[in-house]
């Protein structure tokens, strides 16, 4: 897997939000739902800091911080990496990151011995803070208001449905649509908008092509490509996102020309991610879209985190919106993340109705209702209900087989693999790293070879992708056994003298053949015999403790890639060399020492 594509997939919307700038923080920080989104994107520890600081006027002391998690007590564990360190450390990073802790330096002097020192405290952002109270209390919460407009909605349709009944129209039935919207019905409309992007991404036979503005997305985020763009690519040795920023100044294709869009190598991957990943991957293609269109970025990302954190099943006026949030309602109506059901019409000679009449429909499709559905609701939720995008187009498909595991592949030691499916997806999906041998009405049968593996793995799909798809959609049979093995095995050591509880822990459920999924990962390691690392190569330490105590620090928040203790030398990751020399201050300030921070060279 190339690193592009790793770096790639591994921008995330956390990554994308820790970009931002302090001055768009501020501004996205103004909405109680958006602190209430991001709250839950953060790891648990880093929750646990917020809601500790959330409602403390004064700063609190940084060391403070470290009596919040557990230490470890065990033995010689100061030279290997301790997992609580690391884990804070990247949650505080985190908080940084995103302008929620504010950090400040106090001059402090001893109450006995007089002297002064510095002494570092953290706060939370004063903005964030305020806002978060509010979504967390409910005083002012926008929810309020949004429940004052669906009352007032409510009343105006019942004062249209009072009226006195005209023969020649059907205003009484105006609303009844809105009626018939229940979750069923919008988790069809989703997933039916969804599954028919993702058809047309491995060129099965659609009903109806995406919109446009679909394919120009897919386009510019690089999942698929023009034939004449993979040229260009090729000539000028520029990605898939340069080169469709480049044909922008050229002029847009045509609707016509972008039918003809086929998949890439980052497509190929984006097949393999959960529905809730692949959401978000357009969604930030969607972002850096609109900030090119000079779209109001805290407008679209407040937009949507309010999806995140609306009712599922529950309509909404479009008038609360703002001018940029209606306009991308188009764009999310196409992904399937908001159904807007379409304006009434009427019946009969619109000549004989009445002026009051006509101002009640006027205004009826001014204070249309859009309806969020659980694609939009589960962006910032850690479960989301739906399975893989296989998955759930094998279950719609094939729902005569009613059990609680979908799963469908059986895979034998010798590396045959048949697959109980009908789904054109996942036969699309599995052609990537399986050599396909025949196909039935409900199954297709196959071999994983070194060949169809490697061609996975050079189109960007790893060994851990491969081996994680094989293992969600195994056959409940092949579970069965892998679970009464396992118990077995259990049963055995603790027979023994074993200890149960801890031999749960450590021992995993292999479901795949050992022999296939070590042969899987040996064929990635003949393509990835050499890897490469960015980061800084520290050297030239004055004593043997210098090197000691900052090398034992960088093992424990997992930073060390490589060292070498007889000459003194350690190689740590960019995002660890900030940290670690901020530790070497801290041992120089703690020492009341000169500052003689080790050489390190990018």
């Amino acid at each position: 897997m190339s690193s592009e594509n790793k770096q790639y997939f591994k921008t995330t919307i956390n990554e994308y939000l820790e970009s931002l700038p302090e001055s768009i923080h501020l501004q996205l920080y103004r909405s109680p739902e958006t602190c209430l989104a991001i709250f839950k994107l953060l790891p648990s520890l880093a929750k646990f800091y917020i809601m500790t600081l959330i409602f403390q006027d004064t700063a609190v002391p940084y060391s403070d911080l470290n009596r919040w998690i557990k230490q470890s007590t065990e033995s010689g564990l100061a030279h290997h990496r301790n997992p609580n360190k690391m884990y804070q450390s990247d949650c505080l990073k985190r908080l940084k990151a995103l302008n929620l802790l504010k950090e400040m330096r106090k001059q402090m002097t001893h109450p006995q011995t007089g002297q002064t020192t510095t002494l570092l405290f953290i706060q939370l952002n004063s903005v964030f803070k305020q806002s978060f109270r509010i979504g967390l209390t409910g005083t002012g919460d926008v929810e309020e208001d949004l429940a004052e407009e669906v009352e007032v909605q409510k009343k105006e349709e019942t004062v249209i449905e009072n009226k006195p009944e005209d023969k020649s129209s059907s205003l009484k039935n105006l609303f009844a649509e809105d009626n018939v919207i229940t979750i069923d019905f919008l988790d069809k409309y989703c997933l039916t908008k969804w599954e028919n992007i993702l058809h047309f991404m491995v060129g099965s036979e659609v009903r109806e092509f995406p919109s446009i503005g679909v394919l120009t997305l897919l386009r510019h985020s690089g999942l698929m490509e023009l034939g004449f763009d993979k040229k260009k690519r090729e000539r000028i040795g520029l990605t898939d996102v340069d080169v469709a920023d480049e044909d922008e100044n050229e002029g847009t294709p045509s609707f016509d020309t972008l039918q003809k869009l086929i998949i890439t190598n980052d497509g190929f991957q984006f097949l393999l991610q959960d529905i809730n990943p692949q959401i978000w991957t357009l969604l930030l293609q969607y972002l850096k879209l609109a900030e090119n269109l000079k779209m109001n970025p805290v407008d679209v990302l407040n937009f949507i985190f309010m999806l995140g954190s609306l009712e599922l099943g529950k309509g909404y006026p479009v008038k609360m919106l703002s001018d940029t949030q209606a306009s991308m309602m188009e764009d999310l109506i196409d992904y399937g993340l908001i159904y807007y059901p379409p304006v009434p019409k009427l019946e009969g000679d619109v000549s004989l109705m009445t002026e009051d009449q006509l101002k009640a429909y006027e205004k009826s499709k001014i204070n249309r209702m859009f309806y969020p559905t659980r694609l939009a609701t589960t962006l910032t939720s850690e479960n989301c209900n739906f399975k893989t995008a296989s998955a759930v187009i094998s279950q719609e498909i094939n729902n005569a087989r009613d059990s609680g595991n979908n799963g469908s592949l059986i895979i034998e030691t010798n590396f045959k693999l048949y697959c109980y499916t009908s789904s054109p997806l996942q036969i699309a999906i599995l052609n990537l790293f399986v050599h396909l041998k025949t196909r039935f009405t409900n199954m297709v049968t196959g071999a994983i070879t070194r060949e169809s593996v490697r061609s996975a793995l050079l189109n960007g799909i790893t060994s851990t992708q491969i081996i994680g798809y094989l293992e969600s959609h195994a056959h409940p049979g092949m579970v069965r056994l892998a679970e009464e093995k396992l118990a077995k095995k259990i049963e055995f050591e603790t027979s023994i003298g074993g200890d149960k509880a801890a031999l749960l822990e450590t021992r995993k459920l292999e479901i795949l053949p050992p022999t296939v999924v070590d042969q899987i990962k040996l064929w990635q390691l003949e393509l990835d015999r050499i890897q490469s690392f960015k980061g800084y190569l520290y050297k030239d330490f004055a004593t043997e403790m210098e090197f000691e105590k900052l090398c034992n620090y960088g093992e424990e928040i997992g930073v060390v890639l490589w060292k070498d203790k007889l000459r003194r030398k350690f190689f740590v990751d960019q995002d660890g060399n900030a940290q670690i020399i901020e530790y070497a201050n801290r041992i120089l300030r703690k020492g009341n020492q000169q500052r003689a921070v080790p050489q390190s060279s990018g």
